[in-house]
């Protein structure tokens, strides 16, 4: 079988030199067919002569971005297994054994685990180590069932047909992340083995800040998960509110010595206005993410997309809208039969808020069926991926 060991170009000519010396010796003693390849984004200081002299293969990318360097790397690669690792000098390539084995069995991710291997002292910062790192990997269990408990290990092996069906688009740091959502996504076999974390050993600061990159790397994990992020809160706030809406559309409701009355009847009506507009905006998002390529579809979704959801929606959304406007004739129609004389604001406020939630949400329901309606517009593009 042929492998392919793949690390991006840091510009840092030594540390890129004692990695593909590493992996030398690990391939010459494993005795594999096996290729060490350097995905280079530009470096000025001379890496790709070095890691020509030792004999590495370079694969020049011309769009920046960590995961734009790695994508045409494994594009690029000659071999069925792939070992992907950062040339930071923190990961040692003399000791693939592991992820080989794995992949043998049949694995179609292997991901290491600092964790269980070990860290050595000063490699890993104490933020990444105790509150980043064992955070952000429970959210992914949490919110993708990824069996990983190190979800940001940069060094993994995959087979080069499952890194194709992944469909990976993401072009900076968030491309890790993505390949083990996806994969957990797809269904694909995926596990990991213990490897050990040394200290990175460039010249230079790495460029990794703790806080901003761990906000992004949690915000792609929550936009990567509309169901958490937008549905299950919003439905949540919808039910509650449409309860506590129902009862004090009917008049004040006394609790102990606490009187609920017209306030806590707005208040009601904008957790509604706020939990649909939620329902809306993750249905459209989780379309526009099946339609690129970044999230896989379901049943019932793909269900949604082939009924006439343009005619349903749109339909409906009217039929609220006249609703709700009929009920504000009639209320006008009542205030005419008092000679439209002066009104208690607080009976305006209670007759009329029915009338003015059903033309929001028929609003909301229309124009969400409109833009579905839009993002199920045929293109060539689409159909070619579909086949």
């Amino acid at each position: 079988m042929k492998l392919s060991i793949l690390m991006p170009c840091l510009n840092e000519a030594e540390t890129l030199g004692r990695c593909i010396k590493k992996a030398g010796l690990w391939v010459a003693a494993s005795g594999m067919d096996a290729e060490v390849l350097v995905a280079d984004n530009g470096s000025t200081d001379g890496s790709q002569r070095i890691a020509l002299d030792l004999g590495a293969r370079v694969v020049a990318v011309e769009e920046k971005g960590y995961g734009s360097a790695l994508f045409q790397g494994v594009l690029a690669a000659h071999g069925e297994w792939i070992i992907m690792g950062d040339a930071d000098d923190s990961y040692d390539f003399s000791r693939l054994d592991a992820f080989v084995e794995r992949l043998d069995r049949g694995e179609e991710l292997v991901m290491g685990n600092r964790f269980l291997g070990g860290i050595a002292p000063g490699a890993m910062p104490w933020k990444n180590r105790y509150l980043g790192n064992p955070i952000l990997s429970r959210i992914g269990i949490l919110l993708f069932k990824c069996p990983i408990r190190d979800f940001h290990c940069g060094l993994r092996a995959f087979t080069k047909e499952a890194f194709l069906r992944m469909d990976l688009r993401t072009s900076g740091m968030e491309f890790a992340t993505e390949m083990v959502i996806k994969a957990t996504l797809a269904g694909m076999r995926v596990c990991e083995v213990p490897t050990t974390l040394d200290k990175d050993g460039r010249s230079r600061a790495p460029h990794l800040k703790p806080w901003r990159d761990g906000w992004r790397h949690l915000k792609f994990m929550l936009l990567f998960s509309p169901r958490w992020l937008f549905t299950a809160p919003s439905l949540c706030l919808s039910l509650a509110s449409v309860a506590v809406y129902l009862v004090l559309l009917r008049g004040q409701v006394r609790v102990g010595a606490v009187t609920f009355d017209y306030h806590s009847l707005l208040f009601a009506e904008a957790g509604i206005v706020l939990g649909c507009l939620g329902l809306s905006f993750g249905l459209l998002i989780r379309m526009v993410a099946i339609r690129e390529g970044l999230l896989n579809g379901n049943a019932l979704l793909e269900k949604l997309r082939t009924s006439p959801t343009l005619e349903l929606g749109s339909g409906a959304g009217v039929a609220l809208m006249l609703a709700g406007l009929v009920h504000g004739v009639w209320l006008l129609a009542q205030w005419g039969r008092k000679g439209f004389g002066p009104l208690q604001p607080l009976e305006l406020l209670r007759a009329t808020s029915l009338s003015t939630l059903l033309l929001v949400l028929g609003g909301i329901l229309l124009y969400t069926a409109l833009v579905l309606g839009f993002l199920e517009l045929p293109t060539r593009e689409r159909r070619q991926r579909q086949k």
